[in-house]
């Protein structure tokens, strides 16, 4: 099995034809020969370069779809069994298709699965017959960069092309979101699945969570790199505080509206709808400092999103670093979602010379940072940086340099 899992990680970064192969090759061992052929997909991993927590907020946000992916070989049936397997995750989930699906805790990552066919036949898709699906994952699970909507974003893309649907990259983004809010019951933003459905190689989007408007901005770093810093301690949204955020964020809203509508203006729409002039004309009516603080975080991060694009787009590296650390701050003050494993990896990573900004990058609660590092440096950021995490926490977290990717695909 572990040998099995090292071919196709080295095929997955050096040769996708033998890729397929050996996953097809795999397929077959475990769900036998058909007539019918089998089709391969993948959907990448994502990092948010700045603008977090603030997408369920109305807000702007710049993600990058990363070279680590999820493929998934996929194949028809003639009749209504559906398979589910997994190269990492061993083990045949067998349910059928005129199901009524229902998230169930014993059906462990098949609930992401069974929630896209269940939010597609709310639609009104009707599936004339089951399929045999085959996953392998490159993305470390639960660590932040978004397994779990590359998972969804890749079956959607995967299941449309196989019953002919025709789904958009904006569709698949959106189904995925009402998975995750219907099925999984996680309130989670547009982000990861629109970056995920939408990404472009060498390219970032600047997308406005409240509009869906969106556009590619050119990822140009010279000679710096992003590093995905990993702190190895596994989270669910669902068992995280994510949901209590989104609570506290609405109930927040509510307090600022009230407060509008007694002056008789304009309810705001979302927080990032409040620009920092008017929160420091409102700020008062927040008499609960937790509050304040999240409405803080959503105003300044807001902020931080153009100015980040602004940097970018004129060369200023450095700015961008600084914006970066200034937006794991206010993550970590006043939005309470890193905790002692991402502020350490923060904390090291600054004192390294070739690093010029680092960052929670995601929901937070454990999972991952990212850092901006000379291309030069990472051998001494990953010594560094690693035994001075073991060293505080008592494990080791986990380091890569990452590419931009492609967003979710057929692989022809």
């Amino acid at each position: 099995m572990q040998n099995d899992i090292r071919v196709l990680n080295q095929y997955a970064q050096e040769d996708l034809s033998a890729l397929k192969r050996e996953l097809a090759a795999q397929f077959e061992a475990r769900f036998g020969a058909s007539s019918e052929p089998v089709r391969f997909f993948a959907a990448p991993a994502r990092i948010n370069i700045i603008g977090e927590h603030i997408d369920y907020n109305g807000g702007k946000v710049f993600p990058a779809a990363i070279d680590k992916y999820i493929y998934l070989a996929l194949r028809r049936r003639s009749d209504n069994v559906i398979r589910y397997d997994d190269v990492r995750f061993p083990g045949i989930f067998t349910f059928d298709i005129t199901e009524n699906f229902a998230y169930k805790k014993e059906s462990d990552y098949c609930n992401y699965l069974n929630g896209i066919l269940s939010i597609l036949k709310g639609r009104g898709v009707t599936f004339d017959s089951g399929f045999d699906a085959l996953f392998f994952s490159c993305i470390p699970p639960g660590g932040g960069i978004s397994s779990s909507s590359a998972l969804e974003c890749c079956f959607a893309r995967g299941i449309s092309s196989l019953y002919g649907l025709n789904l958009d990259g904006v569709e698949i983004a959106k189904i995925g979101q009402e998975s995750e809010h219907r099925f999984m019951n996680v309130n989670c933003g547009i982000m990861d699945q629109f970056i995920i459905a939408m990404g472009k190689k060498d390219q970032a989007i600047l997308l406005d969570c409240a509009t869906i408007e969106y556009e590619y901005v050119p990822l140009a770093l010279g000679d710096y790199r992003f590093v995905v810093m990993n702190t190895n301690k596994k989270r669910q949204l669902s068992d995280s505080k994510y949901n209590e955020r989104v609570s506290e964020c609405r109930k927040a809203l509510d307090i600022l509206n009230a407060e509008l509508a007694r002056r008789g203006e304009p309810a705001l729409p979302d927080l990032c709808s409040c620009t920092p002039e008017r929160f420091a004309e409102l700020k008062d009516c927040l008499s609960d400092d937790v509050l304040l603080r999240r409405v803080r975080h959503c105003v300044t991060e807001n902020g931080r999103v153009y100015a980040a694009v602004a940097a970018l787009r004129a060369g200023n590296l450095a700015e961008l670093g600084r914006l970066m650390d200034a937006s794991h701050e206010s993550l970590q003050s006043d939005y309470e979602t890193t905790g002692v494993e991402l502020d350490t990896l923060h904390e090291e990573a600054g004192k390294i010379p070739g690093c010029i900004g680092s960052r929670v990058t995601g929901a937070g609660f454990g999972g991952c940072g990212i850092a901006l590092i000379h291309k030069d440096a990472f051998p001494e950021f990953t010594d560094k940086v690693g035994k001075a995490y073991r060293a505080k926490i008592g494990y080791d977290a986990g380091f890569f340099e990452c590419g931009t990717g492609d967003g979710a695909c057929a692989l022809d």
